[in-house]
């Protein structure tokens, strides 16, 4: 008969099991600190040698680290998505960075799309409360605030489509542009008109999620994408045009 034994599972494995969803599902994040150990072994409702043995195994699993004097934090596990080699190649070339924004509005638009039809009330509380941080950003100066917020709006989509592995995936692609790998994402809004269309695209995008309409989430998504591709292609040709003519205002000194 198809039986085994019922086995009584230590309390540090449920540990294990707990923090290890937390981090598939993206709630606790790559470089977050834990609770002291103390503060965790309280609201997991365990001892500290069973906390310890949970935090061992997860070290040795590569999903923990301990920094010396700091505490436990959930390690860089999106670091190894992409090796250094072709992280430099993909920075080296314009090709990658419109592969990368085609890339990201096919996965976005179907996260667009998903999170329409599965997020909770919730997932979209946050969508739109990221979005309403944008519009009081907007009034800045200073763009760095709305062009974080950018990124934390689209992940926020991501995140209510409840797909873990594009969760993980496109996190490490943001990682990317963050660092400037594919192209500077303040420069996007640093003309007053760009940063008016690219809010209005956003606003396009919160209402097709809060209608929860599938088709015009993604659609907008798509158009938005769309046209961060139309304007680096325009800024790529301008820099180049602008290499040109210095060449040309150069050589006409030298005559």
């Amino acid at each position: 008969m198809p039986f085994t034994k019922i086995q009584t599972e230590k309390l540090s494995q449920s540990v294990v099991k707990q923090i290890e969803q937390l981090i598939l599902r993206g709630i606790l994040r790559p470089g977050e600190r834990l609770p002291s150990e103390r503060e965790l072994s309280d609201r997991l409702g365990v001892s500290r040698p069973s906390l310890r043995d949970a935090v061992a195994d997860l070290q040795d699993k590569g999903l923990l680290v301990s920094r010396a004097g700091a505490g436990i934090y959930v390690a860089e596990v999106l670091g190894s998505a992409f090796a250094p080699a072709l992280v430099a190649l993909f920075a080296s070339h314009d090709e990658a960075v419109f592969d990368y924004i085609s890339f990201r509005r096919d996965m976005e638009g179907l996260a667009a799309e998903r999170a329409a039809k599965l997020a909770s009330e919730t997932d979209l509380m946050v969508v739109d409360a990221i979005f309403r941080k944008m519009e009081a950003a907007h009034a800045k100066r200073d763009p760095t605030d709305e062009a974080t917020l950018d990124a934390e709006f689209h992940l926020s989509i991501i995140e209510a489509s409840h797909n873990v592995i594009m969760l993980h995936m496109m996190r490490s692609m943001y990682d990317l542009l963050r660092q400037g790998v594919f192209y500077n994402r303040q420069m996007m809004f640093k003309n007053r008109t760009t940063r008016d269309v690219l809010l209005d695209q956003h606003r396009a995008i919160n209402d097709g999620l809060q209608a929860r309409n599938p088709v015009l989430a993604r659609q907008a998504v798509e158009a938005h994408l769309t046209y961060v591709e139309k304007s680096l292609n325009e800024q790529v040709k301008s820099e180049k045009n602008e290499a040109i003519a210095r060449q040309r205002f150069q050589h006409e000194q030298t005559r």
